[in-house]
């Protein structure tokens, strides 16, 4: 009996003592596996730091330009996405062994800000970021080009109204010169018009006293008799 009351003490004991133990370990043990919450939607992806890239293309480039660049010539990449603004652009490559997204800004057909990234969210953001920024680099040279073609359309402009100009002038000094020379020739014929009433009258005077001579001849041959005197021709 004594033998039976002391190995149920004992069980006892050992019972007490590994639930002690257990009692120092999380009281979530033994619970029952809680099901993990679904992961939440990926947050939008950070805007990429655009600031320090200026038109001329002077922005750090990080080491996967080159990377990049080697892909582009081995044809390792297929462009995705196109957007072309002036000399800029934006484009977006992924590389389908790897699951990698490139996302290039480019000024003509150099790449000049590369990044790299396997979330095809964060990819098509920085992507739209890219073609914005690239609008932007863009705006300011065609507004250079439309100036510039304003301002050679207006030198051309120029160029015909100064020939025209130039023409005109040269028409009117020409017309002056024959005006003047006009002029004098219509005082010249003026003058000699003059001499030659003068003279026109002289003849008429030497004409009338011929006449007279003659009428005057021609009746004293009529009546027989010569004149007494004659009077001579001047």
């Amino acid at each position: 009996m004594k033998h039976s009351r002391f190995i149920r003490i004992a069980t006892l004991a050992v019972a007490l003592s590994v639930a002690g133990g257990f009692a120092g370990m999380d009281g979530n043990a033994f619970a029952a596996p809680v099901a993990k919450p679904a992961q939440a939607a990926s947050a939008p992806a950070p805007a990429e730091d655009l600031s320090n890239v200026t038109a001329d293309g002077s922005a750090p480039t990080a080491g996967n330009l080159a990377e990049l660049q080697d892909l582009v010539q081995a044809a390792s990449v297929t462009e995705l996405r196109s957007t072309r603004n002036a000399n800029y652009g934006a484009k977006l490559y992924f590389l389908p062994k790897d699951m990698v997204y490139y996302i290039a800004l480019q000024q003509e057909t150099q790449l000049w800000r590369v990044v790299k990234t396997q979330d095809e969210g964060r990819a098509e953001s920085l992507y739209a970021q890219f073609a914005r920024k690239s609008y932007e680099l863009a705006d300011g040279e065609i507004r250079r080009m439309q100036l510039q073609a304003q301002t050679a359309l207006l030198e051309r402009v120029i160029a015909v109204s100064s020939n025209r100009a130039n023409r005109l002038s040269a028409d009117l000094a020409l017309a002056q010169q024959q005006d003047s020379q006009v002029s004098e020739r219509q005082q010249k014929l003026q003058a000699e018009s003059a001499a030659l009433q003068t003279d026109k009258l002289e003849a008429e005077r030497k004409l009338h006293a011929l006449q007279q001579q003659v009428e005057q001849l021609q009746r004293a041959t009529e009546a027989g008799l010569a004149p007494a005197t004659a009077t001579p021709l001047r």
